[in-house]
């Protein structure tokens, strides 16, 4: 038997729109407060660039940096929960969008994964992506 070393989310949805549209959807601030419970993200959007999500309270929520910017098709960072300890204390996970052209509407895949078997933060983010996703989808 193999014991998995790893843990991995991955999520696919189709929503009838262009890669460009859903491109901004995904990274910019005021877009992303309709859709993300309130919250933004803060990058300049560069290889290598720090990221973060501010929650409404000005907390920093999550962080981490630009590992792909490859507009209209895939956006790569690594990802470290800042306000939950038993998360925090994982390190950095990383999240990736893939779009791609499915006739009228983009095939999003987003995968979340991070080098550790039973990882908590992936256990909470495979609750909320499906909702973030939804929420973005209406």
């Amino acid at each position: 038997m193999t014991q998995s070393t790893a843990s991995r989310f991955v999520y696919v949805t189709y929503i009838r729109t262009t890669p460009e549209k859903l491109w901004n959807a995904l990274i910019d601030p005021a877009f992303t407060r309709q859709y993300w419970a309130g919250t933004h993200q803060v990058s300049n959007w560069r290889v290598g660039a720090d990221w973060k999500i501010m929650i409404p309270d000005g907390r920093v929520g999550d962080s981490g940096k630009i590992l792909v910017f490859d507009p209209p098709s895939r956006l790569s960072m690594s990802w470290q929960n800042e306000f939950v300890p038993e998360m925090k204390a994982e390190g950095h996970s990383t999240c990736t969008y893939d779009l791609e052209p499915a006739g009228t509407a983009v095939k999003l895949t987003v995968t979340h994964e991070i080098g550790k078997a039973d990882s908590k933060l992936i256990g909470g983010v495979s609750q909320g992506w499906p909702h973030l996703l939804a929420s973005l989808k209406s």
